[in-house]
């Protein structure tokens, strides 16, 4: 969970799996179980999909915003956790380069045949549209990494297949360099978006404390009780690194 804690962005540990790669689970395949357990195989997709409609069921009323990088960013989070929870979920993440954006279609006209248009008159990629739209670009004040700075931005709403459905997609513009985001949540401002995808680094400097500080990078343990033991024989954990790893 991202959480803003004294106007600075923190984040929380809420659930977590042991990732277990297929072959892995192959090479048990004569006893089918490892250390006891029978233990199907879960893509990170899946994983990811899973915690998040667990998480959302616990806050049944709280309406759900992901964060996620580009590659959890597609229709294979989105659909499964959509159908699960419905409109509640929304995600916001980065926009691969090389995706295509489509214009909303167009409204019907009365008595018009045919079926209605999915999708509205094909743009370009999001890298063709971003040399483009930059000119089009206004400043705004966004709270990054702890400071005020001045970004320029653009923001249309568009349709995009990967998720089928509208998004607003917003390029981001720092001197030499540009990222584009989207969020299928069109209530959300521009400032919004920018802060919040910016707060996602948050999630890497927590795995980084989790490697560093706790020590979880010298264990190889893939199960509960192994990882308590590795705890234990350490010696010089906190309790707070303690809750923080079990949460992990």
């Amino acid at each position: 969970m991202l959480k803003q804690v004294k106007g600075r962005w923190a984040c929380l540990f809420l659930d977590f799996r042991f990732y277990l790669p297929l072959k892995t689970i192959q090479a048990k395949k004569e006893t089918a179980t490892i250390r006891g357990d029978v233990v199907p195989f879960q893509t990170k997709m899946a994983q990811a999909a899973q915690m998040l409609i667990a998480i959302a069921e616990h806050f049944s009323t709280a309406p759900i915003l992901t964060v996620t990088d580009s590659w959890f960013g597609n229709n294979g989070l989105w659909k499964p956790v959509y159908k699960a929870i419905g409109s509640r979920f929304n995600i916001l993440s980065r926009l691969r380069c090389n995706n295509v954006l489509y214009d909303r279609p167009e409204k019907r006209k009365p008595k018009q045949r045919g079926r209605n248009k999915k999708y509205g008159q094909r743009l370009r990629s999001a890298t063709d549209m971003a040399k483009t739209v930059q000119q089009k670009a206004r400043s705004y004040t966004v709270n990054l990494y702890g400071k005020q700075r001045e970004v320029r931005a653009y923001s249309r709403v568009v349709m995009l297949k990967t998720l089928k459905r509208s998004v607003q997609v917003v390029w981001v513009f720092r001197r030499t360099q540009w990222i584009a985001l989207f969020t299928t949540d069109l209530s959300l401002s521009v400032t919004q978006i920018i802060e919040y995808y910016g707060a996602r680094w948050k999630i890497e400097s927590g795995f980084k404390e989790l490697k560093q500080d706790i020590g979880s990078h010298k264990s190889q343990c893939r199960n509960a009780q192994a990882v308590t033991n590795h705890r234990l024989k350490s010696g010089k954990r906190s309790l707070s690194g303690v809750m923080i790893f079990s949460l992990w």
